[in-house]
């Protein structure tokens, strides 16, 4: 039985882990806090007490980080997985960091004879539970393929997009697109009930046309219920389009679209709203409509 070492068992990492020991994984997990370990020992999973203990033994390591620090940190530090792991193990860094800390990260791990794969994940907190996950992978082709099995345990939709931090790349444009459609549906759900229309039911005739997508499908219902329990936070995204900036001014690419989407986000955070679903960003629109009350959000909490 393959041995998969989880650092990671957050709102993404814990149902992911936990669909490894459904396909068949030996699966022993860390995390920062017990009640996420506790939860994959109850599907069958182990328990470690540290980074170092969960990999002493582990033939692949997964990583399901919140940024590129953390996913450094857990890799090069003196309690780490570099330092630890056995070599020849097969490392894959499912978090969304930046592009080219992946590409350091995956010379420095063949320079220690091991494998290293960036692998970002799209589908959130439902596609991680359901195991449908969209999963963009940079790095060897060879050591792409010696993951396939980890990678259909957990994803639908997985390609091997190029080498190291070509996987970062393609999440970035994938949280651009994600980011402006969340800021357009937010625009078209105020627009709507400014009109008096019946929103759900409009959602529903608008999704079986061109403008139907799954964050309509997925976030509007969000926005109309004012309910904004995080499946994938407000913080995490605008870390994220603070990486998309970044790199599309390194490689001297306009994003309008983009930065004004990276700015609703930032003043969601700004606001103390960092928590909240990114579907959140509706409030903000519906604000700068004059539309929006002084209530707490409801988070179903």
């Amino acid at each position: 039985m393959t041995t998969v070492a989880f650092i990671g068992l957050g709102i993404m990492g814990r149902p992911m882990a936990i669909n490894l020991v459904r396909a068949g994984f030996d699966v022993v997990g860390f995390n920062r806090s017990t009640p996420s370990i506790d939860a994959l020992v109850a599907h069958g999973g182990r328990a470690a007490s540290s980074v170092v203990d969960a990999v002493k033994d582990a033939d692949i390591i997964a990583t399901m980080l919140p940024d590129t620090p953390d996913v450094v940190g857990i890799l090069t530090g003196e309690n780490g997985v570099f330092a630890n792991a056995r070599p020849g193990a097969l490392i894959i860094d499912f978090s969304t960091i930046k592009a080219d800390a992946s590409a350091r990260l995956a010379e420095q791990g063949t320079g220690g004879d091991f494998r290293v794969l960036d692998a970002p994940v799209s589908g959130g907190e439902q596609g991680a539970i359901e195991g449908t996950l969209s999963i963009m992978v940079g790095g060897e082709p060879d050591d792409f393929d010696d993951a396939k099995a980890v990678f259909d345990a957990v994803g639908k939709t997985v390609v091997h997009v190029g080498p190291a931090g070509s996987g970062q790349i393609v999440k970035a444009a994938n949280q651009l697109i994600v980011a402006g459609t969340l800021g357009l549906v937010a625009e078209a759900i105020v627009f709507l009930e400014a009109y008096g229309v019946k929103t759900e039911p409009a959602i529903t005739v608008l999704g079986g046309g061109l403008a139907g997508s799954t964050v309509l499908s997925r976030k509007a219902p969000n926005m109309i219920n004012r309910t904004f329990t995080p499946g994938f936070r407000v913080e995490l995204h605008d870390k994220d389009m603070g990486i998309v900036t970044e790199a599309a001014r390194q490689a001297g690419v306009a994003i309008p679209l983009g930065s004004l989407a990276a700015e609703l986000l930032g003043s969601l955070k700004a606001n103390g709203h960092g928590g909240l679903d990114h579907s959140a960003v509706f409030l903000v629109l519906e604000q700068l409509s004059g539309r929006g009350g002084d209530e707490t959000p409801n988070t179903d909490n």
